[in-house]
């Protein structure tokens, strides 16, 4: 879970940053923000993110032409990485995994533009052992 920006970390969260956007536009509402990221809930893992796919659709959502759930957002829908927690009721992760798949941007939940995520366990496939996480962010459709 990525939450507000701002202030000093409370128990339970770490600050890292994302890429959010406060309004439509071009390539300039783009901002390195910094974020808290919560530990992994029910059925979740927090991953840190080693690649993110940047895909047209995350520049529709940017410019507008798709529309967000409100602002500010993190754009982005598919990423890789290094699992770092894992949540109650999570099977098949631990931490030190290699993984890839939907890690924002589907539902209500924030994109995958950021250094951390928290996401449910379900969205996510380990990673095929041959393949390097810039490889991964390619095939979304496999995280199935």
């Amino acid at each position: 879970r990525q939450g507000e920006t701002g202030g000093p970390s409370r128990k339970g969260l770490r600050m890292a940053h994302a890429i959010r956007i406060h309004a439509n536009g071009g390539p300039e509402v783009l901002k390195w923000e910094a974020v808290e990221v919560g530990e992994p809930g029910a059925g979740e893992v927090r991953l840190r993110q080693t690649a993110i796919g940047l895909n047209f659709i995350d520049v529709y959502h940017r410019s507008g032409l798709y529309k967000l759930t409100g602002f500010p957002s993190i754009i982005g829908m598919e990423g890789a990485g290094v699992v770092e927690a894992v949540g109650p009721e999570v099977t098949g992760f631990a931490p030190g995994d290699e993984v890839y798949g939907l890690t924002g941007g589907v539902g209500d939940l924030q994109g995958s533009l950021a250094e951390f995520v928290a996401r449910e366990a379900e969205l996510l496939r380990a990673l095929p052992g041959p393949y390097a996480s810039t490889s991964a962010t390619r095939r979304p459709a496999d995280c199935r």
